[in-house]
């Protein structure tokens, strides 16, 4: 049974919340109208368990009482079965909905994609799967925003990074973090012959500045002319951005924009999101307590997730689920097909945690 003083409290906030917004309480009205949209979904979980559990307590006294007309009598209790099961069900509903969030949940992120091993066929996987969340970000009207990229020699990239901005992103992405393997004859194979390899991935929560304090003191920013082609457009002003927060050894390279300003804010929004993860993993066990760890080393034998294209499928070892649509996976279409079952799953494992606890 779910405790009813902590149901009643919820419940309580919820009334008191509603009350103070229709007052017009201006000077708090956007922390309160965030605080009652938190607990909106909340306070109808526990309406609906409620009415189902009186519902169940009527059909119970009903069916037992000697006294009533036998028709009502077996008419309850043949609903009693099937209002137990939905009870049972609107129970695991609230105690999903009581579990507590990830506080990073509803912010953007920063999505960091790097070749593994494969060489440049490893670099070609890293932009196909950039693209994918770039397709993926655009179904569901997200803004993303490149902040860095190295491009592999033979196309694709050694290295990208970009922001994305929208309400809930980290909650979608952030079991996207691991190595992906991918399996499929290269352009340039003559043999037909299908080589493995692979790409990691990195998400991290978007920090803002309310988010960890930044000290200036424990900054090296250094200043360089860009790298790049030649030609009249090479940019000859030293406008590329090198900072090192010294305390971690965390370095960010920015160099895409042609003003010094714009690189060094966005290498510090990199940085400051770097520096928040970190101090996520410090204080989550669960979580790795260094970056290297979330994602592994890029080596074809350590994966979350393989794309077989030969086969056409695409398997995420987290969950044992295949779906044989890498196709719509690739587009951004069906891969909320592998990410709410993830997220289901994660779910699952807090729910059985807090009932043992």
């Amino acid at each position: 049974m779910l405790p009813a003083e902590k149901l009643d409290i919820i419940l309580r906030r919820h009334e008191e919340i509603a009350h103070c917004l229709a007052a017009g309480e201006a000077s708090t009205f956007s922390a309160l109208s965030r605080e009652l949209a938190d607990l909106e979904p909340v306070a109808v979980s526990i309406r609906a368990y409620r009415a189902l559990q009186n519902e169940v307590d009527d059909l119970e006294s009903l069916s037992a009482d000697a006294s009533a007309d036998s028709e009502m009598r077996a008419m309850a209790a043949d609903e009693l079965p099937g209002a137990r099961e939905k009870l049972a069900e609107a129970e695991r509903a609230l105690r999903l909905s009581l579990l507590p969030r990830d506080a990073a949940d509803e912010k953007g992120a920063i999505l960091e994609i790097r070749a593994g091993t494969g060489g440049d066929e490893a670099a070609l996987f890293a932009g196909d799967l950039f693209r994918m969340y770039q397709k993926y970000a655009a179904l569901h009207g997200w803004k993303m925003e490149l902040l860095s990229a190295s491009e592999g020699t033979a196309g694709g990239f050694k290295e990208i990074i970009a922001q994305v901005q929208g309400r809930g992103v980290f909650a979608k992405l952030k079991f996207e973090s691991g190595t992906h393997r991918v399996q499929r004859v290269p352009a340039t194979e003559t043999q037909g012959r299908i080589h493995t390899s692979a790409a990691t991935v990195a998400v991290l929560p978007e920090a803002q500045e309310v988010d960890l304090a930044i000290h200036d003191d424990d900054l090296r920013i250094e200043t360089m002319r860009a790298g790049g082609a030649g030609g009249q457009h090479v940019n000859k002003t030293e406008s590329a951005i090198r900072i090192t927060h010294i305390p971690t050894g965390v370095v960010v390279m920015m160099q895409e924009e042609r003003s010094q300003h714009r690189n060094k804010a966005k290498a510090m929004d990199v940085l400051r999101s770097r520096l928040f993860d970190l101090e996520r993993n410090r204080l989550d066990s669960e979580r790795a307590a260094d970056r290297k760890a979330q994602v592994g080393s890029g080596d074809r034998s350590e994966r979350i997730r393989t794309y077989n294209f030969p086969q056409g499928r695409v398997s995420d070892h987290r969950i044992n689920l295949t779906l044989y649509k890498i196709d719509k996976v690739m587009e951004g279409e069906a891969l909320d097909e592998i990410l709410d079952p993830l997220i289901a799953d994660h779910q699952a494992r807090l729910l059985a945690e807090s009932e043992a606890a």
